[in-house]
């Protein structure tokens, strides 16, 4: 694996302690390439929040180890001073709603991490337009967010999501609210992305429509992850 991807093993995550312990994760190993993008499927109660959730440095590990490139992030314990940076720089995040701020335009929604990351405004505007457009959204570059469709939204929080570059961009139920013809344009913007930038990609989903696309999946049952051949159609 080069500089980017990550590797999961043997995560753990336990609530609680004593007899009252639950054990949301008790084991779980993933492995996902640069500019791949998988499905994490699994019933309601499963671990997928969880899992996001650590792989995100949301909330710590139990035990486990997790690798980002070439970086140990975490073993047993954080080995990254600031969790903070390692999710503004190396983690994007796509969610089920777009989030995206209603007092900026689209372009200062999209450039607001990199400026926060001390790039500065001209440079971080242009890194937003020139995501924007990759995304077929520029038109609407100075638009505010209530002006937008769900799938500008959508495309916008994409668009968010990768303009740090990140090696990791962790999607939570992408194309919940949208319908299939929308779901599958944001499904093909993904793996258009990953293959663009090199980034790996976890989509966590329940969306029976999109589950086609993945060559592979995690499926992940009781805390444990297992790993199965996908349909992966369409995104040749």
């Amino acid at each position: 694996m080069n500089s980017k991807g990550i590797r999961i093993e043997g995560l753990r995550k336990r609530y609680g302690s004593g007899d009252t312990a639950v054990d949301a994760l008790k084991g779980v190993d993933m492995l996902v390439a640069p500019g791949e993008v998988v499905g994490l499927i699994g019933p309601s109660g499963s671990g997928k929040s969880t899992l996001l959730k650590c792989l995100g440095a949301v909330i710590d590990p139990t035990a486990g180890r997790m690798t980002l490139g070439d970086e140990v992030i975490y073993d047993d314990d954080w080995k990254v001073r600031d969790l903070r940076a390692l999710r503004r720089d190396k983690i994007g995040f796509v969610f089920q709603a777009p989030y995206l701020i209603p007092f900026l335009d689209v372009t200062d929604n999209v450039a607001l991490l990199p400026m926060l990351a001390g790039v500065r405004n001209g440079e971080a505007r242009s890194k937003a337009l020139d995501l924007l457009t990759a995304l077929d959204v520029q038109h609407r570059a100075r638009a505010m967010p209530s002006q937008l469709s769900g799938g500008e939204q959508q495309r916008v929080a994409i668009a968010r999501g990768l303009v740090n570059r990140p090696p990791v961009i962790l999607a939570d139920e992408p194309t919940a609210p949208l319908d299939s013809e929308r779901a599958m344009a944001v499904i093909r913007i993904l793996n258009d992305m990953a293959r663009k930038f090199e980034t790996a990609i976890i989509v966590v989903t329940h969306d029976e429509k999109i589950i086609p696309t993945f060559k592979r999946i995690y499926h992940i049952r009781d805390g444990v992850t297992h790993e199965e051949a996908g349909e992966g159609r369409g995104f040749e």
